[in-house]
């Protein structure tokens, strides 16, 4: 199976131009053989918390049909999608949560950040239970960001027989889970690690790219590079 890990500059707060970039890089990535397609954390909205907590129009659902554009790519090419945005709780909290929109264009998966870091605290409902889905018969765990520097989630992933660990990001280039997380977890618990990273300014400071895949080895097999919006492929398996 062939993943794609992505990268792009969100537009702070315009849910129609991100859809619109989501949705483009989900048809050229499946159009060059990927089968799933990881996006960063709060891709559709852009890593904007307090414009988020002001604005909630900003607030989308499950079957909200301004992602229409991301189901149709999603059966155009056949490919499933990993994206994330502020997505409404039962409560009515958003959450920064991850749908994992199928091939056929129905859910496969949601899952909602469980740890959550500075402001996001005051703004979204923590999640409380693990993300997976199966396509083609390989397992997925799903994370976002802050969770990845907490292990447990990656050795739930590996005892619950998850082939790949799928990591929605927002990191600067000088950020040291390059290093010290995402391939650790790979070797310490024998998973393929996808990132899907950022470019831009948001209001963590500026995405530095470098969106790719790590091996179980914990050797990194696709980089994606610090500069130019697209996406990298990698065999898994």
């Amino acid at each position: 199976m062939i993943v794609a890990a992505t990268q792009f500059a969100p537009v702070a707060g315009d849910i129609a131009a991100n859809v619109r970039t989501v949705a483009g890089l989900i048809r050229d990535a499946g159009a060059a053989g990927a089968r799933v397609v990881v996006f960063a954390e709060l891709c559709l909205s852009g890593y904007e918390p307090t414009l988020i907590r002001d604005s909630p129009g900003l607030v989308l659902t499950e079957d909200d049909p301004r992602l229409e554009p991301v189901r149709e790519a999603c059966r155009a090419v056949s490919a499933a999608a990993v994206v994330n945005g502020p997505v409404r709780t039962a409560d009515g909290r958003p959450a920064v949560t991850t749908l994992v929109v199928g091939p056929e264009g129905g859910l496969l998966a949601r899952y909602d950040k469980q740890h959550l870091y500075g402001i996001e605290r005051e703004v979204f409902a923590p999640g409380t239970s693990d993300g997976r889905f199966t396509l083609d018969g390989v397992r997925f765990a799903t994370a976002t960001c802050y969770d990845n520097r907490f292990p447990g989630l990656a050795e739930r992933a590996a005892a619950e027989a998850c082939a790949v660990y799928l990591a929605s990001s927002v990191l600067s280039a000088d950020n040291d889970s390059f290093e010290t997380v995402y391939p650790v977890r790979a070797r310490d618990f024998g998973l393929y690690v996808v990132l899907g990273n950022v470019l831009g300014a948001n209001e963590d400071g500026v995405g530095g790219g470098s969106a790719g895949v790590w091996g179980p080895d914990g050797g990194r097999i696709a980089d994606a590079g610090g500069t130019e919006p697209g996406f990298v492929l990698a065999e898994i398996g």
